[in-house]
């Protein structure tokens, strides 16, 4: 039969009343010492590009080894490469695929050949792979043939109705990526707009990703502001380290790093487009070369240890820029390898978080894995990791390493983890002193 109920302990108003005050404080302070580290909880996974211009590659088996290591879940890649969709099949990682840009005109004449595309690129790998968008060209509206501009956005219709007839519009954003460089000024942030010449281009395309809920991605370098004029940009600035910031007189905003100051510069030059409702904006591409020819200031492996350990940290801690504040930068890091056969200045060669043995470029201070026992393989390679061997490469405690700032996003986790763990700890005693009247007998 039921246990008859206690009688309630008579408690004196006053004391009552203090106690539940006493609880709220203690639940308040609680809140306030895992508010920080529950944001960064649930802030965007690490992003990182993964290209292929190089003829030494691993197999993409041992690139799905050193993104786990990063704690990276989030990859974009540059084509749809059947291999690499295929070595990541049941690994949970959200992938970001592209149509290549020889390919925009030919998808904008003919909507067949979206769905051509769609079936012979996206369909065999669903579900086993998520595929969670497709780029559409890369910086088009930047160039300069007419046919490619007029293209884009009827080649990103075309394909966006192709997933429509698969039902794969919920799964799957169509996007493209856009240089900086479609802004005919990006400071201050607050008075930055789209150039004139892009602008007929670019209008529609914004309603088309309002329409689909697409994101707007933007390839932004603080590094090349630091490369063109070295005397007069704050390296501190560039390189997310403390400053004394810039302030934007029109908003009142200060910005502690460029990279924040770029994307909302993007955002005050979709607002005053006026095409409809807001976006999320994503970086599609960032990161610092480690190694560049004589006139590339800044280019050293300390740098680029400097700009991509406080990049994550600031992925991993879930912060918004000054203007959205509220809304977690999603980030893909550019890239995974050195690649050898990209063309222009030797910085481009060197952007590379990896070898393509596999080493660090520099000490990125994680618990990087060994990888041996395979062929390089490049963008038309066939290298399948056959006889792959994998072992466990120096590296502190949670993937920290001394004095880089260099770090997995699964040690801010943990660090979360166990703050929550004491707080909740604290929260529970506390509502157990005041249920058995310890605070007030």
């Amino acid at each position: 039969m039921p246990r008859p109920l206690l009688p309630l302990r008579s408690t004196p108003p006053l004391q009552e009343a203090a106690a539940a005050m006493a609880l709220r404080l203690v639940l308040a302070a609680a809140f306030a010492v895992l508010a920080p580290d529950l944001a960064a909880a649930g802030a965007p996974a690490l992003g990182i590009n993964y290209g292929q211009v190089a003829d030494n590659l691993p197999p993409p088996q041992a690139a799905a080894v050193l993104l786990r290591a990063l704690n990276a879940t989030r990859v974009k890649l540059y084509d749809a490469d059947s291999r690499v969709l295929s070595a990541f099949a049941g690994s949970g990682a959200d992938f970001t695929v592209s149509l290549p840009d020889r390919l925009v005109p030919r998808l904008a004449s003919d909507p067949s050949a979206a769905s051509a595309w769609v079936r012979a690129n996206i369909l065999p790998h669903l579900p086993a792979t998520s595929i969670t968008a497709v780029t559409v060209g890369n910086e088009v509206l930047t160039g300069t043939d007419a046919t490619m501009l007029r293209s884009l956005l009827p080649a990103m219709q075309a394909l966006h109705a192709a997933l429509a007839a698969c039902n794969l519009t919920s799964r799957v954003a169509v996007t493209t990526a856009h240089s900086l460089a479609v802004l005919s000024s990006s400071f201050p942030p607050s008075a930055a707009a789209f150039r004139r010449d892009v602008l007929p281009y670019m209008s529609p395309l914004l309603g088309f990703l309002a329409k689909t809920g697409a994101p707007f991605l933007v390839n932004a370098y603080p590094y090349f502001a630091y490369k063109a004029d070295p005397d007069r940009v704050d390296l501190s600035y560039v390189l997310f380290e403390p400053n004394a910031g810039v302030p934007d007189a029109a908003t009142g905003l200060r910005y502690g790093n460029m990279l924040h100051a770029q994307v909302d510069a993007v955002r005050a030059a979709i607002c005053r487009a006026n095409y409809g409702k807001a976006l999320e904006i994503r970086v599609s591409e960032t990161g610092w070369p480690s190694q560049g020819d004589e006139d590339e200031a800044g280019a050293t492996p300390e740098n680029a240890a400097r700009y991509n350990g406080n990049l994550m940290r600031l992925v991993a801690q879930g912060k918004g820029t000054p203007a959205a504040p509220g809304e977690p930068l999603q980030v893909y890091l550019f890239a995974l390898f050195n690649e050898d056969q990209k063309p222009g200045p030797a910085s481009e060669r060197h952007y590379g978080l990896f070898k393509p043995d596999g080493t660090p470029a520099y000490d990125v201070g994680v618990r990087a894995p060994t990888i041996s026992g395979w062929k390089g393989s490049g963008n038309n390679g066939t290298g399948g990791g056959a006889g792959l061997v994998v072992s466990q490469g120096p590296g502190g405690a949670d993937g920290v390493g001394p004095g880089t700032g260099y770090y997995t996003v699964s040690a801010a986790a943990s660090k979360v983890k166990r703050r929550r763990r004491c707080v909740e700890s604290l929260v529970a005693a506390a509502v157990l002193a005041m249920e058995s009247g310890l605070w007030w007998s």
